[in-house]
């Protein structure tokens, strides 16, 4: 066994990946990520212990949500720069710990080793990578809340990241982040312990996620009901891909009169949703479909692509010149734009020209599909839609977010929403919705019949969306409302999105295309008697389920 990943819903035979990530990330990639997340535990047992005497630590904060964020499945493949944030993470440990014992603060005895591990070299990295991974945790119960908590907590960092770039933070979420993981090494907790601190991790989901939906409308307006177009242009283009729309801002101002057309890949799509995102003729539509099907659909697109976050494939040798990452996200051998410094920002110029010297985009397909579903815009329709419930024309809502992937098994997705009655409808979010988006589905009184509230961060608002509804139908619990969850997962922004919903109460969630495999038989027991979480059967089986 040269690695051991399991955080992802293409784990290996569904146990984990031993040899190589099915995502592409090679062992020592995989190593040093472990590494990264270890180091920032000791970092984070020191802020922890440090606010105890009001000590305040804003470089740890950044840190630690970077980090995180870093070792999300599908960001960063740049075995360099995950060895440069595990030097920073030493330096800034050892400057915390200086601090805190000279303003006199004392730590208690045996220690977690993160907190004291001094590496240099690269080999003394790989050496210690292989000693601290997952399965360090040998009780598998224990293992699997620590894993569950974690991958909660790196969702929480994507999005704590994005607020954080639009000027907007919480350090009640950050002093929770770090206590959270800190937590993680810590032996003396029980399993009760670790299912109730699973459930505050979903909590403070809930409160990052509404951080975020207060930066992006607070820089953006409220997302509008908007028809996107899918084909393209005669100018040259950039792709940009990812989920941070501070970059996608910068990139529009700075791709304005250059005769460079901009277009939307994935997760980016809901940019378009957003008023002042509007106001740049340049930018010419959304090109191509989920995260996976890229190494096909970057070759037709002929001009640079950029990453902003994750989900990048391994490129292709034909068109691996024109990927650029920025922000978290890294592939060794690629250009990566540098962070914004003294408030400037970035700088797309490279990327600019690049594309100036390109083909325009091959058209691979034609018309328009319509989002801007957010909270907002569905609560403005809130009384046709409460109209609607009660006079029987909607029977039910489904709400099928999530993540998409390339396994075969996802057509399900696309199957359940082509056999869902008409009398129903799909509320969505994440990338999710390209199994069914393009459906010509149709629309119960005007209301279309698959309702995209944007990104996967975008499930708080249907979470809004569903306590709204509970208020206004004066029910006393969420679940009984004439709402199905059949929730598709891939990595771990998803889990958050699945904890914060448990925490907001709601049960009976139907997950897949398969649980995760770092639940263990127990920790799945615990969810499926305490919330009633399950997997997913044929269609026709969930159907007759959850239409019931």
């Amino acid at each position: 066994m040269e690695m051991f990943c399991f955080q992802c819903q293409e784990a290996a035979k569904g146990t984990g990946c031993t040899v190589k990530g099915v995502c592409g990330k090679d062992d020592k990639v995989a190593n040093l990520q472990d590494l990264l997340v270890w180091i920032t535990k000791g970092i984070s047992i020191y802020t922890t212990a440090a606010r105890e005497i009001k000590m305040e630590w804003e470089d740890a904060n950044q840190f630690v949500f970077d980090a995180l964020f870093m070792t999300i499945t599908n960001a960063n493949f740049d075995k360099n720069k995950i060895e440069e944030k595990i030097r920073e993470g030493i330096a800034l440990r050892n400057e915390i710990r200086n601090r805190f014992e000279a303003e006199g603060g004392k730590m208690a005895e045996n220690l977690h080793e993160s907190t004291s591990w001094n590496g240099q070299t690269i080999e003394d990295f790989y050496s210690k990578s292989l000693q601290i991974g997952i399965l360090s945790t040998v009780n598998p119960d224990v293992r699997s809340l620590r894993e569950l908590i974690i991958y909660g907590l790196k969702g929480m960092a994507a999005y704590a990241e994005h607020a954080f770039n639009l000027g907007y933070n919480n350090q009640a979420v950050f002093a929770f982040m770090q206590r959270a993981l800190a937590a993680t090494t810590n032996n003396s907790l029980s399993i009760d312990d670790l299912v109730a601190l699973t459930l505050e991790t979903g909590k403070y989901g809930v409160e990052v996620m509404a951080l975020l939906d207060k930066a992006n409308t607070a820089n953006y307006g409220n997302p509008e009901i908007s028809t996107v177009n899918i084909g393209v242009r005669t100018n040259p283009g950039i792709l940009i891909s990812g989920h941070d729309l501070k970059d996608m801002e910068e990139l529009l101002d700075q791709t304005e009169g250059t005769g460079v057309d901009v277009y939307t890949h994935s997760e980016m799509l809901p940019a378009h949703y957003y008023p002042k995102f509007k106001k740049y003729e340049h930018l010419a539509g959304n090109y191509g479909n989920a995260w996976w099907k890229q190494t096909s659909e970057f070759e037709s697109f002929n001009g640079p692509v950029l990453f902003t976050t994750n989900c990048i494939v391994p490129p292709k040798t034909s068109y691996k010149e024109r990927i650029y990452t920025t922000g978290m996200s890294g592939f060794e051998g690629n250009t990566h734009i540098s962070d914004r410094k003294d408030g400037q920002p970035k700088d797309f110029s490279i990327i600019i020209e690049h594309a100036k010297k390109c083909a325009p985009p091959v058209e691979i397909e034609s018309g328009s599909i319509v989002g801007g579903f957010a909270h907002n815009q569905v609560l403005q329709l809130a009384d046709q839609i409460v109209d609607a419930v009660k006079s029987g024309a909607i029977r039910k809502f489904f709400v099928m977010a999530g993540c998409d992937g390339r396994m075969k098994d996802r057509e399900y997705y696309t199957q359940f929403a082509e056999s869902l009655p008409k009398d129903t409808v799909i509320l969505t979010a994440g990338c999710a919705k390209y199994r069914y988006n393009k459906l010509p589905l149709g629309d119960i009184n005007g209301i279309p019949r698959v309702l995209d509230a944007g990104q996967c961060n975008d499930s708080y608002s249907l979470a809004v969306i569903a306590l709204t509804l509970k208020d206004v139908f004066k029910l006393n619990d969420i679940n009984q409302l004439p709402i199905a969850y059949n929730i598709a997962w891939y990595e771990q922004k998803a889990v958050i999105v699945l904890l914060a919903l448990l925490s907001l109460g709601v049960k009976n969630i139907h997950l897949g295309p398969t649980l995760p495999a770092f639940l263990s038989p127990n920790v799945a027991r615990v969810l499926v008697e305490n919330f009633g979480i399950s997997g997913i059967n044929s269609v026709d089986e969930d159907m007759k389920i959850l239409l019931g």
